[in-house]
């Protein structure tokens, strides 16, 4: 199962690189190939000063060896040794009409002293993080990742929806994120579903990000937007980097296990403010973002 699910991360990765290139129109991804000491590697490829996308990256790593010492400790195990593989990609619009978006799809394995495995799983999703808020867009998708879901089960869009709201929740703020998507942990086989339906569930939603999230750039690029706007996104993008920096699982595990750095921290942005006591004005369109931040919504 690893060495199929790394190769359609390879190929998924080149097939939104490929199309947020086509979105942007002139900036290119510069990619990084890199090896971990302890075992694996991995290809970055990140975007920058483009036409649309101020900064992005899409990203994927296969990484292998002993467990650190805090992972041991979250398994409970003393010993044991790990493979982990996966797609993590942040996007950052230039424009403040245009919202940030994040995906990651991955898939682990530890193995016992004798090499076998004693768990495997599939985590992952999607989640969107506008500055100003259109509800179509948000319906939009919503649509896409609940068709997805719905192909391979009813229950999993309201399942993971509410997931999602619950896992992207800046606890020290009291509001979300963004206004949500899917999050998805510790898909394990059992006698109801198989690895590899998890398997064909997982790369189900990863084929959908481009439906979700293309239409929404094509749309909203060319808005016009002030100087005040983009001070207000630059705000916004202070929570996003709290919420990475504090809670986010895949920035703590890729830090605890030696992962890059640099591949690590791309879902930072390059430029954000942070202001004392900073409120919106009731009644604005800013308020109206936040209002729905402290009170998640179902969008379809």
């Amino acid at each position: 199962m690893k060495e199929q699910f790394y190769k359609y991360l390879q190929s998924l990765q080149d097939t939104i690189c490929a199309s947020l290139e086509t979105l942007d129109g002139e900036a290119k991804f510069v990619e990084d190939l890199w090896n971990r000491p302890e075992g694996g590697g991995g290809r970055t490829r990140v975007i920058s000063e483009g036409e649309v996308f101020e900064k992005g990256g899409v990203n994927i790593s296969s990484v292998h060896g002993e467990l650190p010492l805090a992972l041991r400790k979250q398994f409970g195990v003393e010993t044991g040794d790990f493979y982990a593989c996966g797609l993590s990609l942040v996007i950052h619009p230039k424009n403040p009409m245009v919202p940030t978006v994040h995906a990651n799809w991955r898939y682990f394995e530890m193995y016992d002293a004798a090499g076998e495995i004693v768990t495997q799983w599939f985590g992952g999703g999607q989640d969107l993080t506008p500055y100003y808020l259109f509800d179509e867009d948000a319906v939009h998708f919503h649509s896409i990742c609940k068709k997805a879901c719905d192909k391979h089960g009813a229950e999993f869009y309201p399942k993971y929806k509410k997931k999602c709201d619950e896992y992207f929740w800046n606890a020290h703020r009291g509001e979300a994120r963004g206004i949500g998507g899917l999050f998805f942990d510790y898909l394990k086989p059992t006698e109801e579903r198989t690895l590899e339906e998890w398997y064909d569930f997982v790369s189900e939603i990863g084929n959908s990000f481009l439906e979700s999230y293309a239409p929404i750039v094509e749309k909203r690029k060319a808005l016009s937007f002030t100087v005040e706007q983009r001070n207000w996104q630059e705000v916004r993008r202070g929570r996003y980097v709290e919420f990475n920096l504090v809670h986010d699982r895949g920035t703590l595990f890729g830090l605890k296990t030696n992962g890059r750095i640099e591949s690590i921290l791309m879902s930072l942005p390059p430029h954000v403010q942070w202001h004392y006591c900073h409120e919106p004005e009731a009644g604005s369109w800013e308020q109206k973002l936040v209002d729905v931040l402290m009170h998640p919504k179902s969008w379809v």
